[in-house]
């Protein structure tokens, strides 16, 4: 299971979502192969990694940046948010 799907099980994760109206099929955790692909990464049970999460919406492109807690045993994760950068969306 990827970190994505881990976090839309968590309620706050789906708020945060809609606050910004940012669809779940329009995230991308940036990095996410390298954190689940990073073998001393992978053999800790818990993990708190800094990470970036990026949603595009109707208002444009949001970068959340925080702290991602992961539990590898009990397959849970946590967004802890510190803060966010809205990118205008270009039209051409």
């Amino acid at each position: 299971m990827n970190i994505k799907e881990l976090l839309l099980n968590g309620q706050s994760f789906l708020a945060l979502l809609k606050e910004f109206s940012i669809e779940a099929n329009d995230v991308n955790i940036q990095d996410e192969n390298v954190l689940l692909s990073d073998q001393n990464l992978a053999q800790q049970e818990i993990l708190k990694e800094s990470i970036c999460i990026e949603g595009k919406g109707k208002k444009g492109v949001f970068n959340f940046f925080g702290v991602l807690h992961l539990n590898n045993l009990n397959k849970l994760a946590i967004f802890e948010m510190q803060g966010f950068e809205q990118v205008d969306l270009q039209t051409t």
